[in-house]
Formats: C-alpha cells, structure tokens, sequence
C-alpha cells in the first residue's frame, strides 16, 4: 500500500503541476484518505499527501483548509522527523509563506526565521535553501516596509545571484531592481540609479515589455529628484512610445507618463510644450471616464490655469 500511496502522490503532484486543479484535489483526497487508512496519520507518504492537499486548497483559495493541512504537516514532521529534518523545514517554509501571502507577517516571520537559521547552520551561507530563505525573509520585510532589515538581506542575495549566475541574469537583474526600489523609498536616489540602469540594460531584448517600461518609468523619477532634468525628459519619452504602442494613446498607464512629463514641463516653465499636453489629458479623461468626472474636471482645471499663467 505504501507504494500504491507514493504512485499515487506522484501523480497528484504532476496533475498540480498541469494546472487541473479539479482532478487535482480528488486525486489528492483519495490519497490522504488511503493513507490515513492503511499507513497512519504520521507516516511520510500521509504527511506528503496532507502536503499536496494543502498546496492545492490554498491555490482554490480553500484557505481554513489550507492552513489546517499545512499545520498537520508541519506536527506530524516536526515530531516523526525533528525540528531540523529537511521535510520539515519544507512543511515550515509552507505554513511561513502562507501567513505572509494572506498577511499574517506576525505569525509568518518565526517561522521563516527558523527556515533561515536551520539551512544556514546545515548547508552554509550560499546554498540554494538558505537563499530562498533569506529571499523569503526579505520580502516578508519590505511588505512590512521593515527597510533597514530587508536591505542588508537583499544585499546579501544579489551578492550571492552575481557570483553564482552572472550579473546579468535575471535573478540577478530582479534582485537588483529590488534594492534599487528600496533604496528610492529612502529617498537614497544615487544608489537607486545604477542598480535601475543596470537592470534597464539587462531587459534591452525586450524593449517594450511591461518590465522594461516600468524599469525605464522608475529611472525617469529617479532622473527628475537628482535634477538630470534632461536625462528624466528622454525616458519619459521613451517610456511614453513604448506605452503608446503596446497600450494606446487613451491606457492609464499611458497617461500616467503624459502627466509626469507635463509635471517635468511646469518644473522647467515650458509652457508651449506642456499645452499640447494638458489638451491631451483633457481629451482622454472626457473620452474615457466623461465631462463630469472629478478627474477631467481636475485636467480642465489644469489647462484653465495655464491659460491664466
């Protein structure tokens, strides 16, 4: 039976992974079931089945179940295999990821610290499992908008990804866009705006990806507080192509770049520039939200007052 029960949690976990949820959850219910019947509540092969279940439940959205079958993993492992077992640390990481992704940070974060601690101390600083640790430790930090102790952590990870991926990765390039975003919400732009060009020059393949613009937006912002007023207008400009293109003249995301560059125009009192401009918002906001919106009145509002300057 036991192996009846393993081919079975093999298939559970590749039917999952095709993304059949439906098949998926009976599959996996059967499974918990003949294990819990024929192996006991603790045997491995059960605690995997409680595992996919769980994993599925919460990808259904079936969070109370989720959580309860996470929470019977995680006993049954700590007390069959010890806290410091490898399934262990798995079935912790599990429930860990699963409070903060509902955010519940205060329950997720002694968990994740005991994942970071356990694989720290068994596998060293760089291996894989310690760095997808401190990875989830700090996310968990920059959601709680915990700075200062997210940042030596994802310094830690880029140093890691450059030596073991290359610097131009995109692991590497992600980690780096992270730190830079850290760092603008310090307000600490000349740190953000390497690590930005740097990821910008990595995703040059895709020009008008959604990434690649907002990386390309962020950089602008970062441009415009250092006073590279030249340098922000040229790619705002750029990002403003690219959005036009993928997007439409008439998108939000669009018109969010218009605005920016109409606020660099009033900064500079270019005003003859910046007319055509306005025009242009006023035109989209009527056009897509109507006349009477507060937000096409805010824009009419604008133009009148640039007639006044």
């Amino acid at each position: 039976m036991e192996q009846e029960v393993a081919a079975l949690n093999r298939e559970v976990e590749r039917v999952f992974g095709e993304a059949l949820f439906s098949d998926a959850i009976g599959l996996a219910q059967r499974a918990m079931d003949l294990a819990h019947k024929h192996l006991g509540p603790e045997h491995g092969e059960t605690l995997v089945a409680v595992t996919n279940l769980a994993l599925i439940c919460e990808s259904q959205g079936r969070y109370g179940e989720a959580e309860h079958l996470y929470q019977q993993a995680l006993a049954g492992r700590e007390r069959t295999l010890g806290s410091d077992h490898p399934d262990t640390l798995v079935s912790l990481d599990n429930l860990g990821g699963f409070y903060a992704s509902q955010g519940r940070h205060t329950e997720a974060e002694p968990l994740l610290k005991r994942v970071f601690a356990a694989h720290e101390k068994a596998l060293g600083l760089d291996h894989p499992d310690t760095l997808g640790a401190v990875d989830s430790l700090a996310e968990l930090y920059r959601h709680q908008e915990r700075q200062e102790e997210a940042e030596p952590l994802l310094k830690r990870l880029l140093a890691a990804r450059e030596r073991e991926l290359g610097i131009n990765h995109p692991d590497t390039l992600t980690l780096a866009t992270n730190l830079a975003g850290l760092y603008f919400g310090q307000k600490r732009y000349e740190e953000a705006e390497p690590l930005l060009r740097r990821g910008l020059a990595g995703r040059e393949k895709e020009p008008n990806h959604p990434d690649t613009l907002t990386l390309a937006h962020s950089l602008a912002a970062v441009y415009f507080a250092l006073g590279r007023l030249e340098d922000a207008e040229l790619m705002l400009k750029r990002v403003l192509r690219g959005r036009e293109e993928a997007l439409g003249p008439y998108h939000a995301d669009t018109l969010s770049v218009v605005d920016n560059l109409a606020g660099l125009y009033i900064n500079q009192g270019r005003y003859r520039e910046l007319e055509p401009l306005l025009k242009r918002i006023v035109e989209a906001r009527e056009r897509v939200l109507g006349m009477d919106h507060p937000d096409a009145l805010s824009a009419v509002d604008n133009l009148a007052r640039l007639y006044m300057t």
